[in-house]
This record gives C-alpha cells, structure tokens and sequence, in this order.
C-alpha cells in the first residue's frame, strides 16, 4: 500500500528550510530563514515552541540531547534539547555556515561553510578541531562515514570528496556535478549520505539519478533512477536499517528505493510542485519529514520497509486473483463449483490452459543457486500516477482553535468568547462577554471534558465527546431564560458523539457521528431530527437562519468535495439552497459564519473570503484575500466576522501560525472589501469594483424586508446614493473615451431620475445620436416605474398593507429630457411627449397638469389616486378579470393582481398601445 501523505504545514517564511528528528522520534524539529527553531509535537501541533537563533538558520542536527544550528552570523551553536537553552558556540567561519551532521556515536560534529572549509570538531572540547582543506568553492553538504572514519562532502566547483578525518588527507575525488559560484545558485544541494549502519555504501545525487559508490574500492556499483522523475535530485536519506534510501527532487517529487531490488517502492510528489530541500527519516522508519523552499512542513506515514521479492509476490497474487477467482469459478467449462482439487491435486496449468499461480513460478526462477546469473527483477506492482484521494477534512467549530491545545479558544464570535483550560493547575471553560450588559462574566469548571462551544445573546452551548462508559453530552447554559432554572443537559444515544453545534435565535442545533442533525429549543424542548447527506464539517446560525457544511464526497489532488446546505427554520421552514461549497484549489474551509446582517460567508485555507450573492442566484462572490495584506507566507488572518455595515472583515494577525494564543489577549484587526476585478489599478477598474461591491453589500437591505426586519433607512439611502454617483463618474469617463456603447449599457443598470441626468450630459457633450438612445432608454423605465406604482396602490388597496421598500423607483422622478437638436414627430417621440409632462405643455398650464399624464390621443387626463381605473393596466385588468378567475377560481385578489400584472407586463409595445 502507498503511504499516506499528510497535507503540509507553514511552519518558516520563505526560503531554505532543514528538518530532523529526534532521538526518540517523539519530536520534529526544522529551522529556516526567519531564525527560528521550531520543535513539532507532530504534525498537527499547531503551537509548537521555538528558539530563536539568529536572523537566518541555515541547517540543523541533533543528538543526545544537544542541538546544533548553523546560523547566519557566521556561527555553529550549541542548544540544549528539548529545553533550548544555549549551551555555547562551537566553531566560527569566515561566512554562513552551509551545513551540519552529526557523527554516528553524537561524539563530534561536521560543518561545511562557504569559505570553502570542512571543520570536523569535537563536542566535548570545541579546540579539538580537523579542518579539511581541498574545495574551491562554497561546501554543500557533508556526511560521517558510521564508523566515523571518513567524511564525504559535496561543493560548488562540482566536486565530490572522500576524506580521512584523522590525517585530513583526500582518500577518493570525483567530479559529478555542475559548478557555481555560491550555494544559492546550485541546481542541487547535492545533501549525500553514508548507508547506516555498515557505511558500505555512498549515496551521491547526480542529475537526475542517484549514484552508489562502494566503500574501500570507491567504485561505482549501481545507479538507482525513476523514469517518471525528470528533475535534477536534491538530497538523499538512508532509512536507519539501511535498506531504503528516500530521494527528493528539485520539482517535488519524492521517490523511495530499495536498495536491495533497486525497486520503486513509493513516489509521492509535493502537493504544489515546490522544491524539497530537506528529507529525515524517523528513528523507527516508518515516516519521512520533509520541508521545502516556501519554509513548509510535510510528513509522509506508512513507508514499508518489506523487501521487494515479497513485494513482487504480492502483486503477482493480487494479480492472478484479478482473474482465477472467476475463471476458476463457474466460468470454467466442465468444472463443478462445488468441487475443487485439495492441496496435493492442484494441478499447475488447470484445463483453461494458463497458468493458476504466476508467482509460485516467479519464485521458483528467482530461488536459483547464488552462482546464477542475476537478471534485473521487474516489479508487476502497477504504478498508479493519477490524481490521489485527498483525507477528508475534520468536523471543527468556526471561531475556535485546534483541540489539542491545553489552552484554546472554544469560541470567538461578535458576542463573545469561550476559553478552555487544560493543564495540570485548573481544567475549566472561562465565558467572556463583548458587552457585559449581555451577561456577567462565568468560570465553568469543564468535568465533562467539552470540546465544543458556541455562544450567543441568549445562552450558552457546550458538547463533549462520549466514551465507552458515558454517553456524548450536550449542555446549554440558558441565561437569558426568566424561570429559575436557567440549564439543561441533553445525553445523546450511545455510539454517537457531538461533532458541531450552533445557537439561532430561540434554538440550537446539534451535528453527529450519525450524521444526524437535532434540532432543540432553547430550553431544551426536542424538535425535529433529519438526516445529513454526509459527514458534517460545520455549522454556523444567523437569527432563524442555519447553515449546514458537509462532505460531498471524495476530494482528489488535495482538494476537498464541500457542500453547503442553507435553512430557514423560523415560521416559514423551507431549505434555500443545497449546493456545492466552493473553495480555492488545494485548500480546505477555515471559517463559515454569517455577515452581522445575516449573509453566509466563508473562509478558506489560502485567505479567500467568499459572500452569498443572493441577488445572482445564490452564487458566492469572493470579496477579499487576506494573504493580499500578509508580510510572510507564514503569516495569516484568523477571521472571527464579518459586517457589510460598515463593511469590513474583523480578524486576528497570526505571525508564523494559522492561530492565535490564548495569552496574552490578541489584537482584532479590520480588513476592507475588495471584489477581485480585472485591472483594478485604473480609474475604470476602481470604480467598477466599488459600484459591485456597493452592490452586493446592498443586497441584504432586501433580505431583511423581505423577512420583516426593520431597515436602516439612512444606510438604504446612502447605498443607494453611492451606486449613483458611481454610475455617473463611469458615465462621464466613458463619454470622455468616445465609448457611446458603453454609456448606453451603463444608462441600463440606471433608474430613470439619473437617465435623465445623463441625457443631459450627453446633449452638453454635443452627442445627440447618444442623447436619443438614452430617450428612449428613459421612456422604458419610466413606464415601468408607473406600472409598478400601480400595482402597488391596488396591492394597498385590496390587502390594506403598505408594500416594503424597494429600490430607487421608489425615489422621486424627473420630467424625460429631449434631445437639444430638432427631430420631425414620431410615434417614439410622441410617447416621449406623453411621459414629458412638463415640457411639452404651456406655461400657463403647467401649475395644474405637471401631475397629469397625457393619453395615448395626446388628450390630457386628471389622475388622483381615487380614480386608478383611468390607466392602461387597470382597464386591461377590468377586461380580463372574469378570465382569470375562471382559469384559476382559488385566487385571492391579491393574487389576481399579481397574476394581472405579470400577464400584462408580456404584452408588446404594440399591444399595449391599441389598449382603449
């Protein structure tokens, strides 16, 4: 089976980074160009400890308990592990130091530098130093022979060296690698390495293969390589029984020999194709650490050192099996599928005329005397190249930080924040509120073990998993209830645990191991229980709004297969959308929440921010990337919300970790917006973006009415306002560039008061072809508008309820402007007289029929609100009443209207006018 790959970490800025175990293989341990030294209690410690030892660490080693670094002031340092205390410095160079190794037995250590010098000193005294000689370039690397005779090293004229330590003399020199002039520009680091334990081999990468050198004769026995690896190979580690050697290339791709076949046994390439500049096999061998050039930490688990002959066998059976459990079944003629040879009569060749069992034959040919000829054993285990199944990410609690933690945040959201502590003084759940009129400060103490937590202005929700004795726990602390007793716990049905939970208002919702989602009231009343089409990720909830986040199905390449299910259980229940959750390419969901105006967002791995566009069927419009604003590729923003008034995204700076500590309390920073448009560095590109983005951020200003919410009227307008001037300078500038086309297409998405200012500033521009299509533009919306004003008086009268606000047609109208240049009568331009009350009557009359609309015969008409019958929908609506009542016999009159309105507004222009 091929091992796992786990997905990678930051865990350095940006460049070389170095990685080793430690004695035990407990710890991880890298350093990289921010100085530090990071120590990793596994891959998933997502607050590992650190020394600092100096501006860059360009390597590492470690044994007994000693720590070597060499860093860039020229230094080689002593560190105690896993402590960090300095514990001297052992040698200095000229310039940076380029690696260090320590011997087999952890008594001395060798650092190459870019001085040209190998100095081999003694830990226990550092002036019992050997310097080598001999190089005349910078040194890549270095490597103890494991009985701590020889050294090897590798450099930038091109040069491979075996030396004797003892006598400081060359024993063997071969030229193998392409010269230049510093490290930084090496096509290889060219990281060699003795075979352990014997030392009898010396592994060397050479382009794009790696070569094998025999000790004592020096001469070049085998040369492993990897049909399917074209890049130049970078550094080599020997697994410690000597068995495998792991070799990784300058394009990310992984490759593991063993030696004895010199069979592939596993290839895995880097997920985003980044160079691999470290490899450290694990004390027990069953794991690869590797790091790469953007300062990354991956880990690859499962690596079999089984021989290959068995390997081969196992293929040869899995591949005889494909086949003879059918054909040896009832597909072969003339054989009972109840009877079968035993043992002893199974016969090699069966009556189908192939052979049962390849391998018992493959073995036999290779069980031949030692003095046999050898041939080149070939591998029957197919090599699957294609895209990889990715692990499935883990259900986790938006606004918390990693479980393991002993001290961790369980929740930070807009009301407050949960705390939880773990450690051997105090294991307790403190509960923080934004505003104390809220509710007091609380200090629970955390004996049911919780692990999850949601907060809101109501209550408190906590869930902690279940174990072989108790059933999973749910509890609600139910503050703002008005009896006495103010929580409730909840056990949940043995064999299944609390994976996510949410408080709306008025209920609370459960996620679990099922996958079953329950759904209670806030004080603790059972309500309904259904099904979830796959494992939970998440959950989140805004008012009556919950949304659900699951597994699809199965990711590949590292991507993961989401899906995001959004509910409304207020009085209304109804699902709105059920749909696939998109995310950026080889990255998970970080953060799903509500805006504080109650619009899904989220939050991936690379920093994107996505918002629901409901006005776009229900699409999601990335509108930040906080990567954008990060000073290092180890630096991130952990988002706690989100608000489209004022707009701005509220997140916490983490410098080299994707989380924040606990202690001391941290900063919460604001974002802005900013929708990821094309050229957004122009004039053109910056209005476009600030018009859509005004956009979507009003979107939820019909949300909230459609749901009787109260409206923030000053903001409606204010909205609106912004979009209009923004309309108008995009206007102007396309005048300005002569693109009439495009002012056209921009006078569409106008209300009719601003067409009627823009065909003011094209006549002033002098562009009377313009000014006329814009005339025309406003006859359409004018007559739209009045279309809607009546609907909307019948609507009142009929139902006694005042329509909710709605866009800028509820704004003030102005008269429709002609074109300045005179034009002979039309029937285009008669209707344009007919919406343009005021200019096209006299002076005299304008006082008492500025408010009357002229009819189809040019006739004026008095229109108050007492006779709405007078116009052209309300005599078509009188005419084909009876109609519509008979098609559809149940309709109310609301509904009548409405259905009116919609077959009214599909009659043509035509049409319309030939209406009495």
């Amino acid at each position: 089976m091929p091992c796992e790959k786990k997905p990678m970490r930051y865990g350095h800025s940006e460049g070389h980074t170095e990685v080793c175990f430690d004695d035990s293989g407990k710890f991880i341990v890298t350093c990289g160009n921010d100085g530090d030294v990071r120590i990793w209690e596994g891959l998933d410690d997502d607050d590992p400890r650190f020394i600092t030892v100096g501006e860059k660490a360009h390597s590492l080693a470690l044994k007994n308990g000693k720590l070597v670094t060499a860093s860039s002031n020229n230094t080689v340092q002593i560190h105690t592990f896993p402590e960090g205390e300095p514990d001297g410095i052992l040698t200095r160079f000229t310039t940076n130091a380029t690696h260090v190794t320590f011997s087999r037995s952890g008594s001395r250590v060798a650092a190459a530098s870019s001085d040209f010098l190998v100095k081999v000193v003694a830990l226990s005294d550092s002036s019992d130093q050997k310097t080598l000689r001999g190089h005349e370039a910078p040194v890549l690397s270095v490597s103890f022979d494991p009985r701590d005779q020889l050294l090897a090293s590798s450099s930038c004229d091109g040069s491979v060296v075996v030396w004797n330590i003892e006598e400081q003399s060359q024993v063997t020199r071969w030229t193998l690698l392409k010269k230049s002039s510093d490290v930084s520009n090496a096509k290889s680091l060219c990281r060699l390495a003795f075979q352990p334990p014997s030392g009898k081999l010396l592994a060397v990468p050479v382009e794009e293969k790696v070569h094998l050198y025999e000790r004592d004769t020096w001469s070049h026995v085998t040369t492993l390589s990897d049909d399917l690896s074209t890049q130049v190979m970078n550094v080599v580690c020997w697994s410690p029984c000597g068995k495998l050697l792991a070799a990784a290339s300058v394009g990310g791709v992984i490759t593991v020999w063993d030696v004895g076949s010199k069979l592939c046994v596993e290839r895995q390439k880097h997920e985003k194709g980044f160079t691999v500049c470290a490899l450290a096999f694990s004390p027990c061998g069953s794991q690869i650490a590797y790091t790469d050039t953007e300062g990354c930490l991956g880990l690859l688990e499962g690596v079999s050192s089984g021989a290959a002959p068995d390997r081969k066998s196992a293929a040869a059976r899995d591949y005889d099996d494909l086949f003879d459990e059918d054909e040896d079944g009832l597909m072969d003629e003339g054989e009972s599928p109840l009877k079968r040879p035993g043992p002893e009569e199974e016969e090699p060749i069966p009556s189908t005329g192939r052979v049962r069992n390849r391998a018992a034959f493959l073995d036999d040919d290779n069980s031949l005397g030692t003095n046999a000829p050898q041939s080149t054993p070939v591998s029957l285990r197919p090599v699957y190249d294609g895209p990889m199944p990715t692990p499935p990410q883990r259900a986790f609690q938006p606004g918390s930080t990693p479980a393991h933690l002993t001290h961790r945040f369980m929740m930070w959201n807009s009301v407050g924040i949960v705390r939880a502590y773990n450690d051997d003084q105090d294991n307790a759940v403190d509960i923080e509120f934004h505003d104390s009129a809220v509710h007091h400060a609380m200090h629970l103490s955390n004996t049911l073990g919780h692990n999850v937590a949601d907060i809101s202005q109501e209550a408190v929700l906590l869930g902690c998993p279940g174990t072989d004795e108790l059933a999973s726990k749910l509890q609600c602390l139910h503050f703002s209830s008005w009896d006495n007793h103010k929580d409730w716990l909840v056990d949940l049905p043995h064999g299944e645990d609390v994976r996510a939970l949410c408080l709306g208002v008025g209920w609370a919702a459960v996620a679990t191991s099922a996958p079953l989602l329950r759904l209670f009231t806030s004080g603790g009343l059972q309500r309904e229980v259904f099904s979830l089409s796959g494992r939970v990720v998440c959950l989140s909830a805004h008012g009556d709004q919950l949304c659900v986040v699951y597994h699809r199905g199965t990711g590949f390449d590292g991507e993961q297969c989401l899906g995001v299910q959004l509910l409304s259980l207020g009085h209304r229940r109804r699902q709105i959308l059920d749909q696939p959750l998109p995310l950026s390419p080889r990255s998970h969901l970080s953060w799903m929440g509500f805006s504080a105006e109650g619009t899904p967002c989220s939050v991936d791995s690379e920093g994107v921010v996505r918002m629901l566009n409901r006005s776009l069927g229900n699409t999601w419009t990335p509108v930040c990337n906080t990567r954008d604003t990060c000073k290092s590729k180890s630096d991130h923003y952990w988002v706690i919300g989100v608000h489209e008034n004022p707009p701005q995204i509220r997140c916490i700076p983490c410098k080299g970790s994707r989380f924040p500590p606990t202690l001391p309390r941290p900063a919460v920073a604001v974002l802005p917006f900013k929708i990821p448009l094309c050229q957004t560095s122009t004039e053109k590109g910056q209005m476009e973006e600030q018009y859509w983005r005004s956009v979507l951020l009003h979107n939820h200003h019909s949300f909230l009415s459609v749901n009787g919410y109260a409206l923030d009227q000053d903001a409606l307008s204010h909205s609106l306002k912004e979009q209009q001037e923004l309309l108008m300078k995009m206007f102007a500038l396309s005048c300005k560039l002569e693109r009439e086309f495009r002012c056209v297409e921009l006078a569409e998405m106008m209300p009719q008061n601003l067409v009627t200012l823009a065909i003011k500033y094209a006549s002033r521009s002098r562009r009377m072809a313009l000014a006329e299509r814009l005339s025309k533009i406003a006859l359409e919306k004018a007559q739209e508008d009045q279309e809607e004003e009546h609907e909307e008086e019948h609507e009142e009268e009929h139902s006694g309820k005042s329509a909710p606000l709605t866009s800028s047609s509820k704004t003030k109208k102005s008269p429709v402007l002609k074109p300045l240049a005179p034009r002979a009568k039309s029937k285009t331009q008669t209707l344009l007289q007919m919406s343009s009350k005021a200019n096209t009557k006299n002076p005299e009359q304008r006082p008492t029929e500025s408010s009357a609309p002229a009819s189809p015969e040019g006739t004026p008409q008095s229109v108050s609100q007492s006779a709405p019958q007078s116009t052209g929908f309300q005599l078509w609506l009188e005419e084909h009443r009876k109609s519509i009542l008979a098609e559809n016999p149940d309709l109310e009159e609301t509904d009548v209207i409405k259905e009116a309105m919609g077959r009214f507004r599909s009659l043509t222009a035509e049409e319309r006018l030939a209406l009495p």
